[in-house]
């Protein structure tokens, strides 16, 4: 059961990318990290870090930011800390929890592999760089702690997994579709065009495809509510809406699931009726 391992990187816009992608029968995933004026955000998965190191080496940074503290974007931060020495900041939400062995499902472990515990210290609103100040936007959703950061310099969002794709079929079983949207809408207020996304690399009209999914959410959620005040059970909305069976809920024993999506819309819409 070897994974298939790829590693790419260019430069965008003065912006250094990293893309390493791990494959494993019908299930492809991918992870970007990228570095511009001295900071280097994110720091990839643990299993892609011999395709990551000669990157990290060739690099000219002073400081790691990190979006979230999921393993995918924190699996080299040891490295990064133990043999360059770079302060590493974060939402301080999951310090302490980067601070210990890493706790999360086999299967993540099988895909990033395991992600050695790291010192991370508070992000704060704003953070400065050699010729930027950037804005440090909450960003919850994807994860309790995320956040996106905006250069004001260049006008440049770095969006960690906010977008990932337009067109969401599947989630964590903890993520949020009403805090998600809530997200979008904060970091489009922001004056931005270019977007750099984790997942989906460099996206050059990045505020279009931000405003497609939020529209596409929004759309979802009124189609959700829609057919569950008609009478149809989550399961039946479920089938309805999302047809196809994608593997990574049968990897992820559920974890990731279209479900996730019907269930957490229907629980905000109670809950906003309690509160009505």
């Amino acid at each position: 059961m070897l994974l298939k391992k790829t590693f790419e990187q260019k430069t965008v816009a003065g912006v250094h990318i990293a893309k390493g992608s791990l494959t494993f029968q019908k299930v492809r995933l991918a992870v970007h990290c990228f570095a511009t004026d001295g900071v280097l955000i994110d720091t990839g998965a643990a299993s892609l870090a011999n395709e990551f190191k000669n990157f990290f080496k060739s690099l000219d940074i002073d400081q790691v930011v990190i979006t979230h503290f999921h393993e995918d974007h924190t699996g080299c931060a040891a490295f990064l800390q133990n043999e360059r020495q770079l302060p590493i900041y974060m939402n301080e939400i999951m310090i302490d929890y980067c601070n210990k062995r890493a706790d999360y499902p086999i299967y993540r472990k099988f895909f990033w592999g395991n992600r050695p515990p790291f010192q991370a210290k508070p992000i704060g609103n704003t953070f400065s760089t050699r010729h930027a100040m950037w804005d440090v936007i909450h960003t919850p959703g994807h994860a309790v702690d995320h956040l996106a950061f905006f250069n004001r310099e260049t006008g440049q969002l770095f969006t960690g997994d906010l977008y990932c794709l337009e067109k969401t079929k599947v989630i964590l079983r903890e993520e949020s579709i009403s805090t998600l949207i809530d997200s979008l809408k904060k970091v489009l207020t922001y004056d931005f065009d270019e977007m750099f996304c984790a997942h989906a690399g460099y996206i050059k009209d990045g505020r279009t495809a931000l405003q497609r999914k939020l529209h596409y959410l929004q759309e979802l959620q009124g189609k959700i509510v829609d057919l569950y005040e008609k009478g149809a059970t989550l399961k039946q909305i479920q089938s309805a809406l999302f047809p196809k069976k994608y593997p990574i809920t049968f990897l992820s024993l559920g974890e990731w699931s279209s479900f996730h999506i019907v269930r957490s819309v229907v629980e905000e819409y109670h809950m906003k009726k309690v509160s009505e």
